[in-house]
């Protein structure tokens, strides 16, 4: 494979940029921005691929950044691929005690996403370098709201996908808790799609010591979220992982006072919209029937999140190849599909190709705090790692398609 020899100069320079990975991870982990509000983060990432000579644009999804590198003098019809990096951190009040802990009260990436626009940044220098060499274009795709915002939608509404439209999309997530540099690759499922589900159940308030007068509300919606756990129990296919999760109950203001209104939260997860449907379907259905029995009513929204993360077999395989090369085939590992969401997505179903996960935890050390942790952190040692793997895939799909 001729981008083998690319891809082992892209080793090489990944680690002797891991200082400066570093240093832009800690500074955006200083300084971060919640989702459609990465002005500084964006400003960081579109002034250093215009530095590299890269045809750059801003404000695609109100706050993501586009580049392409391709070689000069590029036939029209040459092929093009997609490569992502979101940049938004989260609403979480950070407790590490580290010199580049976040300076923006109740926000913090607690999630990795600060790695991936360092990785992003790297991934565009090391192209930018070799642009001559590629058989095709390099879309960076630097994205924002990732966290269940809608970033990848807005950016697609956008034009992200336009002029040229990639024919596949990569890109990684650090995963906290996985060995260092270990690469999950794998065909099919690997994360879950993720909607919302509301529900208002209407009654009849009144006194508390005059129950006989009123329709409770509280009593009802408790027993519908009861209820709502045997959907996945006694309705699903016990073979098709799915989770229905009530997440905030809000319902009355007095202890005297019995509520005639109670409003539910939910989220469902599932890996094919086929489930999805069941399960907004029997949601419904159990709610207005056990309304009917109390003799209240309720109204039920679903509001679509992200689709299920699908990675196609041959993207899977061509990431597999890649990282096997880098890293060696003991570093290769696939795992159980996760319940957690991802709007890569929207990139993955219109332009079909691989996402992986890289582990990012010292196995000779404690087990690092999950995602979405105060304490959420991870080793960067993986830096240069998941730098160096998504710069060569790009090469390597360029060169075989």
């Amino acid at each position: 494979m001729k981008s083998m020899s690319l891809l082992d100069r892209f080793k090489a320079e990944a680690q002797e940029l891991q200082p400066q990975l570093v240093a832009w991870r800690r500074d955006f982990h200083a300084h971060p921005e919640l989702g459609f509000a990465e002005v500084r983060t964006a400003g960081i990432v579109a002034d250093h691929l215009r530095t590299l000579g890269l045809e750059t644009t801003t404000g695609v999804g109100k706050t993501g950044v586009v580049a392409l590198v391709e070689p000069d003098a590029l036939h029209a019809a040459a092929a093009t691929v997609l490569v992502r990096f979101d940049m938004d951190a989260l609403p979480i009040q950070e407790q590490n005690d580290v010199p580049y802990r976040s300076q923006t009260p109740g926000v913090m990436h607690a999630c990795g996403h600060d790695g991936h626009t360092a990785i992003g940044m790297g991934v565009a220098q090391m192209l930018a370098r070799h642009r001559h060499e590629l058989a095709g274009r390099v879309k960076l795709v630097f994205q924002p709201a990732e966290e269940g915002l809608g970033g990848a939608q807005a950016m697609i509404a956008d034009g992200a996908l336009a002029t040229p439209t990639p024919q596949a999309a990569f890109g990684l997530h650090l995963w906290s808790r996985l060995p260092l540099h270990q690469v999950v690759v794998q065909s099919g499922p690997l994360m879950a799609g993720a909607d919302k589900v509301d529900l208002v159940v209407t009654g009849v308030g009144g006194h508390g010591a005059m129950p006989h007068e009123t329709i409770d509300a509280i009593v009802i919606a408790s027993e519908i979220v009861l209820a709502w756990q045997t959907i996945v129990s006694r309705t699903v296919d016990p073979t098709n992982p799915a989770v229905i999760t009530v997440g905030s109950f809000h319902a009355g203001a007095a202890s005297n006072v019995i509520a005639g209104r109670a409003e539910l939260g939910c989220s469902i997860r599932s890996f094919d919209l086929t489930t999805r449907d069941l399960l907004v379907r029997r949601m419904r259905e159990v709610a207005e029937g056990i309304c009917a029995a109390h003799r209240a009513t309720c109204e039920l929204t679903f509001t679509a999140g992200v689709l299920p993360t699908i990675n196609a077999e041959a993207g899977a395989s061509l990431m597999r190849a890649v990282a096997t090369e880098l890293l060696g085939s003991d570093q290769v590992a696939t795992i159980t599909p996760m319940m957690v969401g991802e709007d890569m997505s929207e990139f993955l179903v219109r332009a079909p190709g691989c996402f992986v996960l890289i582990g990012a935890n010292d196995p000779a050390g404690p087990l690092n705090s999950p995602h979405h942790s105060p304490t959420f952190d991870f080793d960067e040692r993986m830096l240069a790692t998941g730098a160096a793997l998504l710069a060569a895939t790009a090469a390597a799909y360029l060169e075989q398609a």
